[in-house]
């Protein structure tokens, strides 16, 4: 007769193909939203910048939206907790600075100087990824900052003087 496949074999290869997918609860998240913000919008910027005549400009977007993909793909299953050799939150904090004044630098470039509407759109799509990007770097300096301060979350600096300790002003 045919041959069939097992049912369990079909499961392993779906459950294979979902550990690929970020998860809901990171999807949700507003680290992962921001980050499926700066994917989509490198890319589009990087289509548009690839059908316009401002074509010089096509490797930033490019590299920018391989970055986002790749720290999508970390956060997502959890890579960056399987790793320590980096200190992930710089290392994004860093792509985020230099993403965002690329991203500004090319769109105000790319829609003063070239006239046809690919490179408007290239343009305008670069200023969204210019915003989206500094709303991450702004985010993930809070996170640095509040880390470099001892791990209070609660946004007040920590007492570093005693209850005993008196001020006297002799």
């Amino acid at each position: 007769m045919g041959d069939i496949e097992a049912p369990a074999n079909n499961r392993s290869q779906q459950s294979a193909f979902r550990s690929l997918l970020p998860s809901k609860e990171f999807i949700s998240s507003r680290r992962g939203q921001l980050l499926i913000g700066e994917v989509v919008t490198s890319f589009i910027s990087f289509v548009c910048f690839a059908a316009s005549t401002a074509a010089a400009f096509v490797t930033a977007p490019f590299l920018e939206f391989l970055g986002a993909f790749f720290l999508l793909f970390a956060y997502s299953t959890k890579f960056n907790e399987r790793f320590k050799g980096f200190h992930w939150p710089l290392m994004d904090f860093l792509r985020c600075v230099s993403a965002s004044i690329i991203f500004f630098i090319i769109s105000i470039i790319a829609v003063s100087k070239y006239p046809d509407g690919a490179s408007k759109a290239a343009g305008v799509f670069g200023f969204i990824a210019t915003i989206i990007f500094a709303l991450d770097f702004y985010f993930i300096f809070n996170e640095l900052a509040n880390f470099l301060k001892g791990g209070n979350s609660t946004g007040e600096p920590p007492n570093t003087q005693d209850d005993d300790s008196e001020s006297d002003s002799d």
